[in-house]
Order: C-alpha cells, then sequence, then structure tokens
C-alpha cells in the first residue's frame, strides 16, 4: 500500500500489461514514441513551481560524497523556507542516445483500442493459483462476487496483442534480473508478472524473499530473477520503507537516487514508474548540501520534477541500451473523485476528445464519484477524466524526450482510463480500522486507485506490445546479463 484514503494450462495466457511487457521485453525495443494525445501545447498546463522565480541556481546530482546522512522514517526539518529555485542539471545523454526513432511505417499502436468481453480465454489466470498474491488486490478473495472485470481484453484498432509462452519468456530471461522500480502501482504489477511466470517453477526451485525493500523472486533452473524495489519517490525519501511509510511531512533528497540506484543499478531490465505520490501536497526538499536540516518547500508537480531530473541523471550517464533496458510506466489513473478533491485535484480539463465535467458526473450522472459499485469498463473513446493531470504528464514526457532511446515508455494511461470497474473498491484488505460512518457509506473508503489481479488491473492487463509495432527485433537474445 501506499497512497490510499488510504501464470501449462490450456486457457492459461499472460495477462494484458504482462503480455506487453514481455513484448517489450522479448523484442527489446529503443524505441517508443511517448504519445499521449490528450497533452495540449497550450501553456496553461505547464509546470510551475509553487513560487516563481526569475533566476536558478543548477545543482549537480547524484554525487557520490553528497549527504552525510541517509533519510529514513525518523527523518525531520529542523526549518522550513520557501523553495529557493535550485533546479537539477542531469548528464547529458549524447548526441545519438538523445534522439529520438522515428516510429516504422508498419507499426501499430497497441495503446490505441477498446476493451473487449472475452470470457472464452479470460480470466488468464485465477487468483487463488497464486501464492504470492497481494491481499491488497485479491478483490474476489475479499468478496467481490460480480467477476466481469475478470474478462474484458484489451483490443488494439489495428494489430493484434501476441501471446507468449511461459517457458519461452523464461529462457529469455535466462541468466537476468528484471526489477520493478517504484511505488504500490508498480509492485501490483510485480504480482502479477509473478504470478505469470512462478507456476511453470517446481516448488524447490523457487524462492520469494520477505517482505523488504528489495523483495525478490527467484527461479533457480534459469538463475533469473523478478524483483520489486520500493522507491515511490524514485529520489531518496524518509517514505523508503516498504511498511511504515505514512508520514504526516514527506521529505525527499530531491538530487540524489543514489541510495535506490545502488540496488538497481545491477538489473538487466528495469520498469519504473513514479505519479500517486506527488499528489500529497507539498514536499520538502532536504538537498545533499545542507548540513543543518534546513528544507524548502515546493509543490508536488515541481519536486517531481526535481526527482526525475535526478532519476534522468542517472539514466543519462549509466544506461547503455545494448546492455540494459529501461522502461517507464505512464500515470495510472485513478477513479476516485473525492480523493482527487482531498489533495488538491486540478481544475476540470478541456481535451481533444472530451470535456470531463466536474464534480460526481464524469462517466455518467449521478453516480457516486468513484469506482464503488462499478461493474463495466466506460466505453466513449478518448474519455478523460480528472484522475490523470496533465500538467504532470506533460513534464514527465518533456524528461523522457531528452533521454531519447535509453528510455522505452509504456503508454498505459489512456487505456486505464476506460477501467473504472476494475480497482478493488471495498473489496480488499485494509490495514487501518473503519469507522462506523465509513461503514455505512464504502464509497467513502474505496480504493479507486490500485487494481484487481488477475484481470481488473490495468497496468498488468496493457501495456507492452506498444513498442513491439510488429517489428521482429531479437536483441534482447544479445542482452548480456550484468555480472554482478
Amino acid at each position: 500500500m501506499s497512497v490510499t484514503p488510504r501464470w501449462s494450462r490450456k486457457k492459461s495466457h499472460f495477462p494484458l500489461l504482462a503480455v506487453l511487457l514481455l513484448a517489450f521485453i522479448t523484442c527489446s525495443i529503443l524505441y517508443n514514441e511517448f504519445s499521449i494525445q490528450q497533452i495540449h501545447e497550450s501553456p496553461d498546463h505547464g509546470s510551475t513551481p509553487t513560487t516563481p522565480q526569475t533566476s536558478f541556481t543548477y545543482v549537480k546530482p547524484n554525487l557520490p560524497n553528497g549527504a552525510s546522512e541517509v533519510l529514513d522514517r525518523f527523518s525531520s526539518c529542523n526549518s522550513t523556507r520557501n523553495y529557493s529555485g535550485k533546479k537539477i542539471q542531469w548528464a547529458d545523454p549524447g548526441t545519438e542516445s538523445g534522439r529520438r526513432r522515428s516510429a516504422r511505417q508498419e507499426s501499430c499502436d497497441v495503446f490505441s483500442g477498446k476493451w473487449v468481453f472475452d470470457n472464452q480465454s479470460y480470466p488468464l489466470y485465477k487468483e487463488s493459483d497464486c501464492p504470492y498474491m497481494s491481499d491488497q488486490l485479491a478483490c474476489h478473495k475479499h468478496g467481490r462476487s460480480d467477476l466481469q472485470y475478470q474478462y474484458w481484453r484489451w483490443q488494439p484498432h489495428n494489430c493484434n496483442l501476441k501471446r507468449w509462452n511461459v517457458t519461452e519468456m523464461w529462457e529469455k530471461l535466462r541468466g537476468k534480473r528484471l526489477m520493478f522500480v517504484g511505488d504500490s502501482l508498480n509492485r501490483g504489477q510485480w504480482i502479477s508478472m509473478v504470478c505469470l511466470l512462478q507456476s511453470v517453477i517446481p516448488a524447490d526451485k523457487k524462492s520469494m524473499t520477505p517482505n523488504a525493500q528489495l523483495t525478490i523472486f527467484r527461479a533457480e533452473e534459469y538463475n533469473a530473477t523478478v524483483e520489486f524495489l520500493w522507491a515511490p519517490l524514485l529520489v531518496e525519501s524518509n517514505s523508503d520503507d516498504p511498511v511504515n511509510h505514512r508520514l504526516s511531512e514527506r521529505i525527499i533528497r530531491p538530487d540524489s537516487v543514489l541510495k535506490h540506484s545502488s540496488q538497481w543499478e545491477h538489473a538487466d531490465i528495469l520498469i519504473f514508474n513514479s505519479y500517486l505520490w506527488w499528489r500529497q501536497g507539498p514536499v520538502k526538499l532536504l538537498w545533499s548540501s545542507e548540513e543543518n536540516g534546513n528544507c524548502e518547500e515546493l509543490d508536488g508537480l515541481g519536486a517531481m520534477e526535481l526527482a526525475m531530473g535526478a532519476w534522468a541523471d542517472w539514466v543519462a550517464s549509466k544506461v547503455i541500451p545494448q546492455k540494459k533496458r529501461v522502461f517507464f510506466v505512464t500515470t495510472s489513473p485513478t477513479h476516485f473523485w473525492k480523493h482527487l478533491q482531498e489533495y488538491g485535484a486540478p481544475t476540470p480539463i478541456v481535451t481533444n476528445v472530451y470535456i470531463a465535467p466536474r464534480m460526481s458526473q464524469e462517466w455518467e450522472p449521478g453516480s457516486e464519484g468513484n469506482c464503488y459499485n462499478q461493474m463495466r469498463p466506460i466505453t466513449l473513446e478518448g474519455y478523460w477524466g480528472s484522475g490523470s493531470d496533465l500538467p504532470t504528464m506533460r513534464m514527465v514526457d518533456k524528461v523522457l524526450s531528452g533521454l531519447g532511446s535509453k528510455v522505452s515508455v509504456i503508454n498505459i494511461t489512456q487505456l486505464s482510463e476506460y477501467r473504472k470497474d476494475g480497482h478493488p473498491s471495498i473489496y480488499r484488505k485494509f490495514w487501518e480500522t473503519l469507522s462506523p460512518q465509513q461503514l455505512a457509506n464504502p464509497a467513502s473508503y474505496s480504493d479507486c486507485i490500485h487494481w484487481c489481479l488477475p484481470g481488473g488491473v490495468v497496468c498488468n492487463d496493457i501495456s507492452i506490445e506498444e513498442s513491439v509495432k510488429l517489428r521482429r527485433d531479437s536483441a534482447m537474445d544479445d542482452l548480456q546479463p550484468d555480472p554482478h
């Protein structure tokens, strides 16, 4: 958990996010256009810090002899002042690596499509078949009786998604480390991937580490691992404990990912995400050069831009695409207006497809304004609600564009927008005791952020063949495992 109001059988195929992710990995795409049609070029939605600045001081991030102390959940600021205007000066990725490659004419945008009901080949696996299933995502176990959310299949408009053999995928991963890095949404993707892959591994040939910041599923006969690293803000923060991270004050080192990169740097395939944790109000900045605990305060968007800069510096200076694959997962939208309202929802935005109306009628008049009791996807093509913040997406697009072929993008946002039915809602384990008032009003405590497994989780159901583009690249086979 993190931010809530707080895998042979005939029918066992890869669920969509996994299929797409596997397609991405197996085809080893070096390029992916980050195409979010809803983002306008108008200046109204630009990335702007809370405090306007007329001049900036540029900071070189990820210095090896930076901060003398590591942030943890007990860290605090001795004082807080306004944002000073410091910016991250990240490394030049190089002319060639920083140049976007043109999409091939025969390519197909797998992220442009629709959800189709398919109760013949879906669900792709049973929730109860995976010993590593999370109680946060096990919706059927926790009382959800309508299982239609498990039967929806993503269908691109101009091509079909390829289904992959599990054993074939393990062969692709032989001797390699696949690591997901980010928050609980990326952890959900990791869990689904493990559930997909683990079924062909004998019980005495697989293992899972305990719940830790770095959690590792290991398949001995393939000498391969599928790992998850808890790093919700990418940079070092006081919320890096995978369990105890619900803090009243969010503190980050905006200029350093070194704490986390020391764990992810030897992985062969990296899949990053970060978004929702930046939507919880102002963030305290504790620069590595600061020795007296004096923090600065900045809005979430501005702070995320600094963190993305420090992350981009690592990618630009350390990643060689022929040796390491890096992916970034775009925004996973929420369907919970009240949550967004609580943490500062953006003003409804006019997109080039649809005008998202305000308050509780984003998908149907008279709805409760969130995912509670929602049983079908949204069918209006191009639907865009208030659960995806366009200014944030534009800022991320700008950063990723600067990295060119060093990063491929898994663009799940639009297709996830349709799946208001795929969230756990009230059908999950809640770590806090619910009050009588909450129990009397289920919509008030519904989880409209995470995604049910299997099937309902958009992040795990769709994503990767975007860069397959019907290409037949084989670079994945040539990817040499990191020797460390």
